[in-house]
């Protein structure tokens, strides 16, 4: 029996909708449920009925036991991807209607001149100048002319715009102009949703500034009203809390808050892995983790250094620039659910493509004709065919099978079994790359971290992941499944800001210690007044500062955090981390603050597990089946355990398959696992320790 209170993280992915409970005592249960795309409310409350008639509750009093909901979504990145936003008006200042698609002549793939431009979210008929001029001090040069927005308003309104972003010349010097324009529009246009850049981006760089802005117009008029429905249909249900929302930099934020910045949502749900990654670091021991989070649709692969997780302040979604605060997340198409398929120069291709959740895998019986990542591992019987995820979807090997004949193996003139080995082995590969962007390409070794193995099917490529890695252990949480709700339920509430400087470090006339002290108060009086608001005060209210800086010169900045505003400290911290990512300092070089940055955070209780018993005995397995091992060995009669009854400090020898509820864990040959105290995987990879450089120090560069 499950004891109140109760706190709940919902995580909405592309294929199914994961609901984590955890009750008063540390209980732990995980519900999956299919994701309903065309109305993601739908699926958020399908999940909660489920989780709610699984302890014999009805949904309002399960609902008005509940301390705490926090809810991930992909409503805003769906959105942008799909091309489903609003109908978007921009103003900007005369002269600068077409920044937005000139781009900075950014391409994304300078080696493909076909490939075209992501499509402009507001066409140049609705991109409308303002006659109106800021200078860069924040000195009005022109003053606002507000008969030319009364006119854009006519144009927005025959149009059937239905938002607007304003985006002037250096509103983030002073955002008069743009708070004036949006009065007017709203006075004219009361029904119509408005941006204005000095409150989403108040950064230098008017193309970021410009498309953060339009992007959060275009996904607002679709995901608040979606918030909004949500909210209120819970609180009708009984919920006694306000429902939080996990935002790119993986905090949380109250709905009342996130109103006016949905954009901040784009990578809701897989940024709440931050949550997790700090719950198992205790477990395992380090401070060091990269997770590897493989679900239906795509890898996210964060890493973790000294208890803190990477962060930037600059994403692109689909070829569209945000300058928001975000976990570092490198992103590839390799879930369960990616399409595999032979092109026209006879290869074998894994992505970009996925099944989704409907029609889903070709073994998922929906209709799906084509074979992915799920039914190769069917295949190879490290996925057994019948009810699977709890038994909301049923596997058919033979659909598998079929799929996999007509379009991989049957043109590659491979065997059935081969062929399924070899999407395994590409999509590994995938897998791979994304670690090594997130970790070499930034200066760190790989080796020297903890792999996580997390996601439904991450656990099953992790082993073969940590190998070809040289990584000498892998740790898998029992919750692998459902790790970004899990993390859900250990958030902390997050808010982030930003002011542009752009002055040099050195400058005693513009940066001096007191001077940047001032500036930083006044952006942390804001932070302490919301956090104050919400109810944090003490340690259990936490304020983070930081820089963007950058030599003289240069166009991109580095984040940098550090508390101090002494130059001394701040160019120590600068270049510490410059010499990670570069392998160089300049010496003596000249650094310039482009941004003061400022996180506030509110601090929950910590959350706590119940302890699991240790083992008395050994494991046992409770059946075996043929698992294909390699070419070399093919199938190879192997153990299979049931995770859901294996205790603290058993111990085992690969070949095996655990089965838990949310995901299998296949053990290669030779991998020795052994169960944690806090009832989670650890295994050691056999040969890893053989593997040149296989442990070393975390940073691939060192300081001279």
């Amino acid at each position: 029996m499950l004891v109140a209170p109760f706190r709940i993280g919902v995580d909405v992915g592309g294929t199914f909708t994961d609901l984590v409970l955890v009750d008063g005592r540390g209980t732990v249960q995980a519900y999956k449920s299919p994701s309903v795309p065309s109305n993601p409310t739908d699926g958020v409350l399908a999940a909660v009925e489920l989780a709610a008639r699984s302890i014999g509750l009805a949904v309002p009093e399960f609902l008005s036991k509940t301390e705490l909901f926090v809810h991930g979504s992909t409503v805003a990145t769906n959105t942008l991807l799909e091309k489903k936003g609003a109908k978007v008006g921009l103003l900007t200042t005369e002269g600068f209607r077409d920044s937005l698609e000139i781009r900075r002549s950014i391409r994304e793939n300078v080696w493909d001149h076909r490939k075209p431009f992501p499509e402009v979210l507001v066409p140049r008929y609705l991109r409308l100048p303002i006659a109106e001029r800021m200078e860069h001090d924040g000195t009005v040069r022109q003053p606002l002319d507000l008969a030319s927005v009364a006119a854009a308003a006519k144009v927005f309104a025959e149009e059937g715009a239905a938002a607007v972003a304003i985006c002037f010349l250096h509103s983030y010097a002073n955002p008069a102009h743009e708070i004036a324009a949006r009065e007017e529009l709203q006075r004219l246009l009361p029904n119509v949703w408005v941006t204005i850049s000095s409150e989403i981006a108040p950064i230098i760089g008017e193309y970021e500034r410009t498309s953060t802005t339009v992007v959060n117009a275009y996904v607002a008029p679709r995901v608040v009203p979606y918030l909004e429905s949500l909210a209120e249909r819970l609180k009708a249900l009984g919920l006694p809390r306000k429902l939080l929302m996990i935002q790119s930099n993986g905090g949380a934020i109250s709905i009342d808050e996130i109103g006016h910045s949905p954009a901040s949502l784009v990578l809701s749900g897989p940024a709440a892995g931050v949550g997790s990654l700090k719950f198992f670091g205790q477990d395992t021991g380090s401070e060091q983790l990269i997770s590897i989070e493989v679900g239906g649709t795509s890898c996210d692969v964060t890493l973790m250094q000294r208890g803190a997780v990477s962060m930037t302040d600059q994403i692109v979604v689909d070829g569209y620039h945000l300058n928001i605060p975000a976990v570092d997340i490198h992103t590839v198409g390799a879930g369960g659910g990616t399409i595999a398929s032979v092109d026209g120069a006879g290869l074998l291709n894994a992505g970009p493509e996925g099944a989704g959740s409907m029609p889903g895998p070709a073994s998922y019986g929906r209709g799906g004709e084509r074979p992915t990542v799920t039914d190769a591992q069917l295949v190879l019987g490290r996925l057994k065919p019948g009810p699977y995820a709890g038994g909301a979807i049923t596997l058919d090997l033979e659909k598998a099978r079929q799929a996999i004949q007509q379009h991989v193996a049957g043109p590659l003139g491979l065997g059935i079994e081969d062929a399924a080995a070899g999407i395994i082995q590409l999509v590994e590969q995938n897998i791979l790359h994304a670690v090594e962007q997130a970790s070499l390409e930034k200066g760190y070794n790989p080796r020297a971290f903890t792999l996580v193995a997390a996601g439904g099917a991450g656990p099953l490529h992790g082993p073969s992941t940590a190998r070809l890695l040289g990584s000498p252990s892998l740790y898998v949480p029992r919750l692998a499944g459902v790790f970004c709700a899990f993390g859900m339920c250990n958030s902390d509430l997050r808010h982030d800001y930003v002011r542009s400087w752009l002055h040099g470090l050195d400058d005693e006339a513009t940066s001096s210690p007191e001077l940047l002290e001032h500036a930083f108060g006044q952006l942390q009086e804001s932070a302490v007044d919301v956090l104050t608001r919400e109810g944090f005060t003490g340690d259990k209210a936490v304020v983070q500062r930081g820089y963007d800086l950058r030599y003289f010169g240069q166009q991109w900045t580095i984040p940098v955090e550090c508390a101090s505003t002494e130059p001394a400290s701040v160019r120590a911290a600068f270049e510490q981390v410059y010499q990670r990512l570069f392998g160089y300092v300049q010496d003596n070089g000249a650094i310039e603050i482009v941004n003061l940055r400022l996180a506030a955070i509110g601090k929950l209780d910590a959350l706590e597990i119940a302890k699991v018993p240790p083992a008395v005995s050994e494991p046992v397995p409770h059946s075996h089946r043929s698992v294909w091992i390699d070419r070399e060995k093919g199938f190879v009669e192997t153990p299979v355990y049931d995770g859901t009854i294996l205790t603290p400090r058993q111990h085992l020898t690969g070949p095996a398959v655990i089965e838990e509820a949310t995901t299998t864990i296949f053990v290669g040959p030779g991998d020795k696992l052994r169960i944690t105290d806090a009832g989670n995987y650890h295994v050691e990879i056999a040969h890893a320790a053989s593997a040149p450089h296989s442990t070393g120090p975390a940073l691939v560069m060192s300081a001279a």
